[in-house]
């Protein structure tokens, strides 16, 4: 493990900051230098970065699943006596447990602690890079089990805050910036439903009815040709109320046509939204 030669040394100055990224893909720094670490030893750091409080036993369990308890311990005592040969090193090792170094600044963190923020219900206008934060997946690329489990987490972490983050703005009048998280939430999973019922409401909210019903079919169309299913019987009331005026105006016009077969329905009018019924898949 050594500082990138093809960097110029300007970054891996005294005192220099560590941080380590593991969103988007596994990074060491120096300062601003890169670090080149061996990919066996990467999953040994990236593992105590999310499992800070782990002792030695199960980090070896976790690392070398397949091999005997005595064997991983003693691949774990080789891997840590590798890293701390290195100036580098970004670890602490103390009794039984390895931590990253306090002074280590890790990009998983700032996304926990943005999430956090926003949870505990500080003004999303002050939660700086809420949107930015994870917008990347943990580690892409790696599949072993315990990165599975910490990138779904971080995921679905990452997914609540852009839909709290946009509900707040909601509520607080703030259109532009509501929709713009509702968009990243959905970029993010675009068959989630809470988002694309979020960009209904902002819509509404707004008082464009067009947007609002636009964007409801895109969903229902998306939902149906993706998994045979249709959108939640929430997600329907949204629209429902939208059309309720037009429907009344309709029906108190009395010169509306009614279509053979559906005395309910004016053929001039809105299309009404489908069931929410759900169809096996």
């Amino acid at each position: 493990m050594a500082a990138d030669p093809s960097v110029p040394p300007t970054g891996s100055r005294p005192g220099a900051e560590v941080s380590l990224h593991l969103l988007g893909g596994f990074q060491l720094l120096h300062g601003d230098t890169p670090v080149v670490v061996p990919r066996g030893l990467q999953r040994v750091i990236a593992l105590i970065g999310l499992r800070p409080g782990a002792t030695r036993c199960q980090l070896a369990g976790l690392l070398w699943p397949d091999a005997a308890e005595e064997r991983a311990l003693s691949s774990l005592r080789t891997a840590l006596w590798r890293l701390r040969q290195d100036p580098c090193c970004p670890l602490t090792v103390s009794a039984d447990t390895v931590r990253l170094d306090p002074a280590v600044r890790l990009d998983v963190d700032e996304l926990v602690g943005t999430a956090g923020r926003v949870r505990d219900g500080d003004d999303a206008r002050n939660a700086t890079g809420a949107l930015a934060a994870g917008r990347h997946d943990l580690l892409p690329g790696w599949y072993d089990d315990w990165v599975l489990l910490e990138r779904e987490r971080l995921r679905q972490l990452r997914l609540h805050m852009l839909e709290q983050v946009a509900g707040q703005h909601l509520a607080a009048g703030r259109h532009g910036e509501a929709l713009q998280a509702a968009l990243e939430a959905m970029a993010a999973e675009p068959l989630r439903e809470t988002p694309h019922r979020l960009v209904v409401r902002i819509h509404l909210a707004e008082g464009n009815a067009f947007e609002a019903v636009h964007a409801f079919y895109v969903y229902r169309d998306l939902l149906r040709r993706e998994l045979r299913l249709e959108p939640s019987a929430a997600m329907c009331a949204l629209l429902d109320e939208t059309l309720a005026p037009i429907r009344r105006a309709t029906r108190d016009g009395g010169g509306a046509r009614r279509s053979p077969g559906h005395p309910g329905r004016a053929t001039g009018g809105p299309p009404r939204p489908a069931s929410p019924t759900r169809r096996n898949v």
